[in-house]
């Protein structure tokens, strides 16, 4: 393990780990003090991050391309991205837009050549015409995420090649201490580069929208304009005043974004959906919750503690619970019309239940899904999670959607929304267990 990232991981005492995760989660009024735990944790026999075989979608791959069962064949205009999208099954609608220089990449990213990000529920694609390397984040159900660049220009057979240094970021207290996503919101100025002193935002869907997407750029159809103070913080760049005065803000990058010469053009779309972005806001942190509780969990059992009588591993798993069925979710400010394809794709990685109902449909007027309960339920993340864990996960919802747990947080689940994910669940998900299946569900409070 190189010493340039190592110290990240190691794990803080019990009051310093309970800031971070309420900081992480913004449920800071009942984050839970958790024990600590001796040295480091991707160095537990476990856990093993840097040594143990990866199963993420990135490594199947790349084993199919060793073994000479898949090619991909890149071309003149963006190299190898169509192809990585196609046998990642990462939909090309699934297109967002930062322009901040934060990147792996950063000297080749700024309003003029933002980075293209593209994302399925478990792997995201970072595309920069021009760069040397495609960048590559794959959410391993085991090892959490595993980070991978592919040179552009590489010839013979291709080949991802995974790399630790990308940990130097992606561990921290953000990322709840694990190998993780970020998503941020940073003021930045005409060139790109972020402006810390402004202030900056760590983003998941309980962050308001009028805290988001600083650095990128934001498209779509919506009830109010897709730039500006009032909305959101996309689109627009910022110049301090040369004395105390108020920042300066502009949207002239947008302009010439939307505006840029077609002849010379290397990306796929000119978009940067909300609706893409708000998805993406919601299931980047649902994803590093999912690693925390499961390296938790295999760190316990391995030590001798037994999942049933671990009320720290208990609350971990109501933490996750809550997060999944939209507790303090940031109401929208503005109804919002998705991309074409982008609502038909996720829809379609995603089970339906007997009457057609899926937990991957878009609402998009007053929330992110019609029906508040992830459709993370279905992801490899999920799955892989120890099934003690996942049976408590299960146990912990359904106290919530039976009405059990009245707690006036889940005020916002509606007497038929929780029967609509109930049905949804058990029409979908086959390990439920048989006792949660007729269940009755008590009117809501």
């Amino acid at each position: 393990m190189t010493s340039t990232w190592r110290g990240r991981l190691l794990i803080a005492s019990a009051a310093t780990l309970a800031l971070a995760i309420a900081g992480a989660t913004g449920l800071a009024g009942r984050a839970q003090p958790l024990s600590p735990l001796v040295g480091t944790l991707d160095e537990h026999p476990a856990i093993q991050y840097e040594t143990r075989p990866t199963t993420d979608a990135v490594a199947r791959v790349n084993a199919a391309l060793a073994a000479g069962r898949q090619t991909l064949e890149r071309d003149a205009r963006t190299g190898y991205l169509l192809p990585v999208l196609n046998a990642l099954n990462v939909p090309a609608e699934s297109q967002i837009l930062v322009f901040s220089k934060t990147g792996l990449q950063r000297e080749h990213t700024g309003p003029r050549n933002p980075r293209a990000l593209y994302f399925n529920e478990s792997v995201v694609v970072g595309y920069i015409p021009g760069a040397p390397d495609l960048e590559l984040a794959a959410h391993d159900p085991q090892q959490g995420v595993v980070f991978y660049t592919l040179e552009q220009g590489m010839g013979g057979v291709p080949t991802f090649t995974r790399r630790a240094h990308c940990l130097t970021c992606h561990v921290s207290a953000v990322t709840m201490e694990v190998p993780g996503f970020i998503v941020r919101s940073n003021m930045v100025g005409a060139d790109g580069n972020a402006m810390p002193a402004l202030g900056s935002h760590t983003v998941n869907h309980q962050t308001p929208h009028t805290q988001r997407w600083g650095g990128w750029f934001v498209t779509g159809h919506a009830s109010m304009p897709p730039y500006g103070p009032l909305g959101h913080l996309g689109n627009t760049t910022v110049t301090p005043h040369p004395t105390s005065g108020p920042a300066i803000f502009s949207n002239h990058v947008l302009i010439e974004w939307l505006n840029r010469p077609a002849a010379t053009d290397k990306y796929l779309a000119s978009d940067s959906d909300l609706a893409a972005l708000m998805t993406f806001d919601h299931q980047m942190h649902a994803l590093n919750l999912l690693t925390r509780l499961n390296w938790e969990a295999r760190v316990a059992a391995a030590s001798g503690r037994t999942f049933a009588t671990d009320t720290e591993l208990a609350a971990r798993v109501g933490e996750l619970v809550d997060y999944l069925l939209f507790v303090n979710e940031a109401p929208l400010a503005f109804e919002v019309e998705p991309r074409p394809g982008f609502a038909e794709a996720l829809a379609a990685r995603v089970p339906k239940d007997r009457r057609g109902r899926s937990l991957a449909q878009l609402d998009l007027t007053t929330r992110l899904l019609k029906y508040p309960l992830s459709y993370l339920v279905y992801s490899e993340a999920f799955d892989g999670l120890p099934p003690a864990v996942k049976e408590s996960a299960y146990r912990r919802m359904f106290d919530i959607l039976s009405g059990k747990d009245h707690d006036s947080r889940y005020a916002h689940l509606s007497p038929d929304d929780r029967t609509a994910i109930s049905e949804i669940l058990r029409d979908t998900r086959k390990d439920l267990p048989a006792d949660l299946r007729s269940l009755t569900l008590a009117p809501a409070r």
